[in-house]
This record gives C-alpha cells, structure tokens and sequence, in this order.
C-alpha cells in the first residue's frame, strides 16, 4: 500500500506517527507539482490534512490523538512529495472575549501554491518558530517576507490569487518552503540568531 493509500484510508485519522522528522530525505527534496485535473487520492489528502489541523487544534481530539497544535501542513510532511499545503488560522476572539463573526482568518487548502510577489520589508515572529516536523526548539528569528502575493489551485482547479500580511504570511511561506525542501531554521541568522535587519517588523 503506498503511503497515500495509507493516510487516505476512511477510518484513518492523521496523527503524529504519520509527520516525518527532520533528517528524513523528502523533507529535503523539491517536490512535485501536481496535475489537473486532481486524482481522487490528492483530493482526499487535502481534505484529511485540514481535518488533521481542525483536530489539532480542538483541545480535546488533540489530546486523545496525541496531536501537537499546528496551523499549517504541508503534504511532504507526510512523506508525500507533491506540491499540495493546508492552512488553518483561527481569528482570535474579540477585546470582549466573544468569538469573531469569521472563525477562520485562513482556511485553505493549496495546490501549486507559489509566491509571486513580495514586499522588500521583512519579518520575523518573536517568539520564533517551530515544526511539526522538528521536535525541538530552535531560537532565533525566522526571516521572511512582510507581505506576499501567492496564486494556488483550489481541488476543482479553480486558480486564486491572494494577497497576505503578518502571520498568515508567515505561515503561507512557512509551509510553500516545505514544498521546496526548505526548513524553517535554515533562515535564521546562525552566527547572530536575534540580529534585526533594517525596517524589520518583529510581530508579537
């Protein structure tokens, strides 16, 4: 059975056990793009990557799947290397406590995402980054565009073009270097991992 086959089945949920770890060769491997229009298995493993991000995030399937809290994932996490990412980004409640109108600043899953626009202003998040796919902490500031301009195919094969800034621009770049063998340690400044570039947006 190929790996697809295996995430794809219907009783199988996602979990921790199926995310690959850094010093695994596909994580480091640019990855395929796919072709339209989608098979049904490219399909379906878009669809139970974003319910393995809904179970992540939902404190209690999290804990009874043992899931670490993610926001995005991107297929060759999974040992699958095709370019296919899932994004999930709640909106957090208002001053009030009350839950936003929208749940989801960004919900989405992209094929052939590819950025085609950036802003010369960089940013970093200051608490750093982590990984799925890296079971460890590693401090510094991640360098990466302000803003992007990113076109991805929808699964119909529906082309979009969306503009991001701050943290889901982050996150879109995060899982796009991924995509292209990329870790997000390999843009931290290793002889001064805190060192701020000019006009550099630090978002809290």
């Amino acid at each position: 059975m190929s790996v697809i086959e295996n995430l794809i089945k219907p009783a199988h949920l996602i979990d921790m056990k199926d995310i690959i770890r850094e010093g695994n060769p596909t994580l480091r491997a640019i990855a395929e793009e796919v072709s339209f229009p989608l098979t049904d298995e490219q399909i379906l493993l878009g669809e139970k990557m974003m319910q393995f991000l809904h179970n992540s995030q939902d404190p209690v399937m999290a804990e009874k799947l043992g899931l670490r809290g993610g926001v995005g994932l991107a297929a060759p996490q999974l040992d699958v290397s095709q370019r296919i990412i899932a994004v999930l980004l709640p909106n957090p409640d208002d001053e009030n406590g009350k839950p936003p109108k929208e749940a989801y600043a960004l919900r989405e899953v992209m094929y052939n995402p590819k950025i085609v626009a950036h802003s010369v202003q960089d940013a970093a998040l200051a608490d750093g980054e982590g990984c799925l796919s890296v079971d460890r902490d590693v401090p510094g500031y991640v360098v990466r565009h302000a803003r992007v301009t990113v076109d991805y195919f929808d699964k119909n094969g529906e082309k979009h073009r969306i503009k991001l800034k701050g943290y889901k621009a982050i996150v879109v770049q995060h899982e796009i270097d991924h995509l292209n063998g990329i870790m997000f340690y390999d843009r931290i400044n290793e002889a001064d991992p805190f060192a701020i570039k000019d006009d550099m947006l630090i978002l809290e």
